[in-house]
């Protein structure tokens, strides 16, 4: 019987890869033909090649408004120096290639999300993809032409190195270049280093790749410096703190902390409150991700650490939150299946775009219904960081003197 089940194990997986690639691929079809329909302006993109434009020109990056909606440039000058290759292109050449590319991120983002939760059956990357492709983060991001899922990729792809790899860091640190918010996941790994030094005195994996995260940051960061100084002198001493450039704090799109508390409190900037409220939802993030890290619990650190970073933000657009992907995925892979479906429903809802927003400033006097639809990506956030607290306390805890090393975090899940 053995032999039977052995015989016919490998044919019945041949049959059914080839099923969930044609069921993607029409999936994806669907979609780009959606897409067509909606005419998707794809005005980020836009944007993106306005700013490699710019500096190609030797222009001001940061006096730039791109696009009808004159929207400025808004990521460190590093991003700028990468968009440049998108000049080469023309505009309908550009939007192809883009949505190919982020179709084809998708299919990498979603194989690291099931290799992070420990699945590794190769069919079931292409059904997850086949359903997340529409959900509302990853239909906006395409709709958009944005780079959450290079991003989103990049950090994963660091994180699955073994520490002894030469190249883990890079990713985390090109992805901060790129976009500030990543840093966090350097800096989770950093407070487990040195946690892990103090009690077991082998911090060092977690240190070393904290430190590469840090010189790759700073390498690009130099990089943009030399080739545009004027640039990177204004965004690191003015821009990077004008949280009101990327746009108003009370956007329904804005699923932020800050944003939650703009409609809530209904004014365009919730100050203290949001201080506060993010200290305290940065910390307890921050102390679930490193417990998580130093108890072998890779994939809790790594989605606990993403989260945190899109609630802290100031501004985090609903399609900043493509990292629902793997969220959704563990808590399905640990046992918590009715807050996998919930937070499957939430992001494929829509319902944040149900509300009155736009033109008119509308969010800043919703009912209590739409105070909550438009909070809906916000309360599931924090929802997850108390259901990851339970997930942590229950992984074994390393004895004294027996830390869980970072190769085995990475492995362990």
């Amino acid at each position: 019987m053995s032999y039977f089940v052995t015989a016919i194990a490998p044919s019945a997986i041949r049959r059914r890869a080839p099923v969930a690639v044609g069921a993607c691929l029409v999936s994806f079809a669907a979609f780009w033909m959606a897409q067509r329909a909606a005419h998707v302006s794809m005005v980020d993109l836009m944007v993106y090649r306005a700013e490699g434009a710019t500096v190609r020109a030797g222009g001001d990056l940061y006096a730039l408004e791109a696009t009808a909606a004159r929207l400025p440039a808004t990521y460190p000058p590093f991003a700028a120096l990468l968009f440049t290759p998108l000049t080469l292109l023309d505009t309908a050449t550009m939007r192809t290639l883009a949505t190919v590319g982020n179709l084809a991120l998708l299919v990498v983002f979603v194989r690291q999300s099931l290799r992070l939760v420990g699945h590794a059956r190769v069919e079931s990357v292409w059904w997850v993809a086949a359903v997340a492709v529409w959900c509302e983060p990853v239909w906006t991001t395409l709709r958009y032409g944005q780079i959450n899922l290079l991003l989103a990729v990049l950090v994963l792809w660091d994180l699955s190195r073994r520490p002894e790899n030469r190249w883990a860091g890079i990713g985390i640190g090109l992805a901060a270049a790129v976009k500030l918010t990543p840093a966090l996941f350097a800096v989770v790994l950093l407070l487990a280093g040195v946690l892990a030094r103090r009690r077991h005195g082998c911090g060092g994996p977690w240190l070393r790749h904290a430190r590469v995260a840090a010189a790759s940051f700073a390498g690009a960061t130099l990089l943009a410096a030399a080739v545009l100084p004027y640039d990177s002198w204004r965004f690191w001493t003015r821009v990077a703190f004008a949280a009101g450039r990327v746009g108003r704090a009370e956007d329904t799109a804005n699923q932020a902390l800050r944003g939650v508390l703009a409609r809530l409190l209904q004014t365009p900037e919730p100050g203290a409150a949001w201080v506060l409220t993010a200290a305290v939802v940065g910390a307890t993030g921050l102390g679930v991700a490193v417990a998580a890290e130093l108890r072998g619990g890779r994939a809790w650190a790594v989605t606990v650490c993403a989260v945190t970073a899109l609630l802290v933000s100031p501004v985090s657009w609903s399609h900043h939150w493509v990292w629902c992907v793997p969220v959704a995925l563990l808590l399905g892979t640990h046992a918590c299946r009715r807050a996998a479906l919930g937070t499957l429903l939430v992001f494929s809802s829509y319902a944040l775009w149900w509300v009155p927003h736009g033109p008119g400033r509308h969010e800043l006097h919703q009912n209590g219904i739409e105070l909550m639809m438009s909070a809906l990506y916000g309360t599931a956030g924090c929802l997850f960081l108390m259901i990851a607290g339970v997930g942590v306390r229950t992984l074994r805890s390393p004895g004294r003197g027996h830390a869980v090393t970072a190769g085995q975090a990475v492995t362990k899940e």
